[in-house]
């Protein structure tokens, strides 16, 4: 199976403890999204915080919602590290990839912090591939955006 990979990093001008108290709220993340995709999670888990992750455990399964309402796949969110400082890898599967790793750090620096997602993944369909990394890019592009624009 085809493997593919990304990253993309951005200069906010928040403290990186702000941030990373954004990106590690579930709502921090669907604002993120929006309006490509939510996100679906129990209550539970609004926030995650260490002491309730089990690493190398799924935690949830999320549904992807298109536009915050049609399902077009799920994440059996699993974090394989937390930290430390201000990092999380996550290692999961999806219904369309057969593995999934999205390592988010966050680093302080003069006047604000760069947060940088890196994305690794092998679809379960070869021939997706290349249509995935279009979606994928364009969702963490989307994202970036709205970082740069909640934290400006």
């Amino acid at each position: 199976m085809p493997e593919r990979e990304f990253s993309f990093s951005t200069e906010l001008a928040a403290t990186a403890d702000r941030v990373w108290e954004h990106a590690t709220s579930m709502q921090g993340v669907n604002r993120e999204l929006f309006p490509l995709v939510r996100m679906t999670y129990p209550p539970d888990f609004a926030t995650l915080t260490p002491a309730e992750i089990t690493l190398g455990r799924r935690l949830f399964r999320s549904w992807i919602l298109f536009l915050g309402f049609l399902p077009v796949d799920y994440d059996d969110l699993t974090f394989a590290e937390l930290g430390p400082g201000r990092r999380f890898l996550e290692r999961s599967t999806l219904l369309t990839q057969r593995e999934w790793i999205h390592e988010r750090v966050v680093e302080a620096r003069d006047g604000g912090c760069t947060i940088t997602d890196r994305i690794r993944f092998t679809p379960r369909a070869a021939f997706l591939a290349g249509f995935h990394l279009f979606i994928f890019r364009l969702a963490f592009r989307i994202r970036h955006r709205a970082l740069a624009r909640m934290f400006r």
